[in-house]
């Protein structure tokens, strides 16, 4: 499976807010040429009036260990926030989140990489 990138944490932080920004590799960014190795020239994905959740598990397990519903911080630009609880990371180990996003007609759309977070355990 492909990983889009890997963020690191530790057991029970919930800080910093993570941010994602949806774009789609079909269409060109303003001012850009299409490039489909280069997601800097990918158009923004819409989300006003959606929703975006990113569901977590550990790698290997079939256990959803959080679902959280992101803040939409820019709708046309294709932005998002999410701020995860301490439940989201129960122990230490390698985690992999998925990206959904639900537009207002209730369609759905998932980002096919997923985002990987080792978690290493806190000292106290």
């Amino acid at each position: 499976m492909a990983y889009s990138e890997t963020i690191k944490l530790v057991t029970g932080d919930t800080f910093p807010e993570l941010n994602f920004s949806l774009k789609d590799s079909n269409a060109a960014a303003s001012g850009y040429a299409l490039d489909d190795e280069d997601s800097t020239s990918w158009a923004p994905v819409p989300i006003t009036n959606g929703a975006v959740k990113l569901r977590v598990r550990e790698i290997g397990s079939t256990t959803i260990t959080e679902t959280i519903t992101c803040s939409i911080t820019s709708g046309s630009g294709g932005t998002c926030a999410a701020v995860f609880s301490a439940a989201a990371f129960p122990a230490a180990g390698t985690y992999e989140g998925e990206i959904e996003f639900t537009n207002s007609a209730g369609k759905v759309q998932t980002v096919q990489d997923f985002i990987k977070f080792i978690v290493r355990e806190d000292f106290d």
